[in-house]
């Protein structure tokens, strides 16, 4: 377990989540269509889901990318994932990425998360900088920015395209050790 806090637990993800990472995308595909089309893709059904695993399990360990999950800690459901990717060492730089079940939203929890992964990034993963990149109308995910202290920094021009959509402008949040 890397922390835990309330009745939750950010673990990294294993073998054993595939079916849970399966059930939560599927279960708020209307979500998490928009931002996580990818993601969404790998895991439209459990054989999907365990390929997706065993990939983000080989990343962690080559430190590539890190998949954490959110679970509580007595119903073992899972609550959201989260994502530090785009790793540059030598930058010493990674970018966090996150989406959460319909059925927690609003509770503070990937607030509550971001933070406690910052704190392993920078400590354990030796990253100077963290970044959020987000669409000024995902309230969602800039206000997840603004309560764990990552400062705006630049809009970034036509830099994410959701499917079937046009090319969006993204706002760049940073948190530096």
């Amino acid at each position: 377990m890397v922390a835990q806090f309330d009745d939750f637990e950010i673990n990294a993800i294993h073998e054993g989540d595939a079916w849970k990472i399966c059930d939560l995308m599927v279960a708020n595909a209307d979500r998490f269509k928009r931002y996580f089309p990818g993601t969404l893709a790998a895991n439209l059904n459990p054989t999907l889901s365990q390929i997706f695993v065993e990939k983000k399990l080989k990343a962690f360990s080559a430190k590539e990318e890190f998949l954490f999950t959110l679970k509580h800690s007595k119903t073992r459901e899972l609550a959201g994932l989260i994502y530090i990717k785009e790793i540059d060492l030598d930058k010493q730089q990674g970018e966090f990425a996150y989406c959460i079940g319909y059925t927690f939203e609003g509770q503070g929890l990937t607030s509550k998360t971001v933070k406690l992964l910052s704190h392993y990034a920078f400590d354990t993963l030796g990253l100077k900088t963290l970044q959020i990149i987000a669409n000024k109308d995902n309230i969602s995910s800039v206000k997840v920015a603004l309560k764990t202290n990552f400062e705006w920094q630049k809009t970034l021009k036509n830099e994410f395209t959701p499917p079937n959509e046009s090319p969006l402008d993204m706002e760049l949040y940073e948190l530096y050790k």
